[in-house]
C-alpha cells in the first residue's frame, strides 16, 4: 500500500466516523458548452452525466487561494483514483488569460489525470451563468474574485452539497460524500 493510500484511507475513516448531515439538493446543473485544456469541446452532456463529478472556480494567475484549492483537488484526485465514475472539473474565472495551453500546463502543475481531472474555459457569460445561478457561488464579472468552495455534483446533475476549502476536513469529507453517492446515490 502506498504512503498517498494510506493517507486517503485514514481521511476517509475519519470523515465517515463523524456524525454528518445528509446530502441534500440544491440545484440542477443545466447542459453546458466550453473548452477543455486540450482545445476539446467540453459538455455536461457529453463528459459528465451518468459521473459524479467535483467543481470549483480558479485561475492560472492566482496568487490567492486558488494554488492551495488545486492541491486539494489533487488529494480529491488521489483519494478517489479507484473511482472510475468520478470526474473533476475547475472552471476558470478569467477567461481572457486562461486558454486552453495555459489551463494544460497548469494541469500539468497540478499531476491532473487526463480524462479525470478537466480545466475547462469558454464564454464569459457561459461561465457567469454556470457560476452564478447554476452552482450558486457568485459572478464571473472579469474581477477573478471567486468562490473557494467545492462542489459536489450526483449523477443526474444535481448539486449535492459545498465544501469550505479553508476547513481542515473539508478534502474527507468531500471524498466520504463521493463515495457515498458511487454507492448508493443518496
Amino acid at each position: 500500500m502506498t504512503r498517498r493510500a494510506f493517507l486517503a484511507g485514514v481521511a476517509l475513516f475519519q470523515a465517515c466516523s463523524r456524525k454528518r448531515e445528509p446530502l441534500q439538493v440544491f440545484n440542477t446543473m443545466p447542459d453546458f458548452a466550453l473548452t477543455d485544456q486540450q482545445g476539446n469541446d467540453f459538455s455536461f452532456a457529453s463528459q459528465l452525466k451518468g459521473k459524479v463529478w467535483v467543481a470549483d472556480f480558479i485561475f492560472t494567475t492566482c496568487n490567492g487561494p486558488c494554488p492551495r484549492m488545486s492541491r486539494q483537488m489533487k488529494q480529491v484526485q488521489a483519494g478517489l483514483e479507484d473511482a472510475a465514475d468520478v470526474r473533476l472539473v475547475s472552471f476558470t474565472v478569467d477567461p481572457d488569460n486562461d486558454t486552453p495551453s495555459a489551463l494544460a500546463e497548469y494541469a500539468k502543475r497540478y499531476q491532473a489525470v487526463a480524462g479525470r481531472w478537466y480545466f475547462v474555459t469558454g464564454p464569459k457569460a457561459t461561465l457567469h451563468q454556470l457560476n452564478r445561478e447554476a452552482f450558486m457561488l457568485g459572478n464571473v464579472d472579469g474581477s477573478t474574485d471567486h468562490s473557494t468552495r467545492f462542489v459536489l455534483v450526483d449523477r443526474q446533475g444535481r448539486v449535492r452539497r459545498y465544501y469550505d476549502t479553508t476547513e481542515p476536513e473539508a478534502v474527507s469529507d468531500l471524498i466520504a460524500d463521493a463515495r457515498t453517492l458511487l454507492n448508493n446515490e443518496s
